[in-house]
């Protein structure tokens, strides 16, 4: 079993920047993908970006530019650095990950960090 636990949320105006953290923890597991996701009120959860152990990244069409996946394999964290935040970014921002644990896949979710943006 492999815990994420998210940190960074809150309020912020708009053109504003957050950071958020996710760090995974559990017993002898290896991650290969890490990612960020969101659900605003109303709509469905959608992807926000994605990073692979190699580094490989990919961003929502409507994030890019603004931003920014990274990843310490090291502590098994990741982090979203969110610059120039509309109203519509604001959502519950979700940590993913998945891989092995021993020899079983994994695939486990944050509680969820709320992230809102005033106009």
């Amino acid at each position: 079993q492999v815990q994420l636990a998210e940190s960074g949320g809150g309020l912020v105006q708009a053109g504003g920047s957050l950071r958020l953290s996710c760090a995974a923890s559990g017993n002898r597991f290896s991650i290969v993908a890490m990612g960020w996701y969101r659900q605003a009120p109303g709509k469905q959860r959608e992807l926000v970006a994605t990073i692979t152990s190699g580094e490989s990244t990919n961003y929502a069409d409507s994030v890019k530019g603004r931003f920014t996946i990274s990843r310490d394999n090291a502590k098994n964290m990741v982090y979203l650095q969110m610059h120039s935040l509309k109203p519509e970014d604001t959502a519950v921002y979700y940590c993913n990950c998945n891989g092995l644990a021993g020899f079983k896949w994994f695939d486990s979710w944050g509680q969820g960090t709320q992230v809102t943006v005033s106009s």
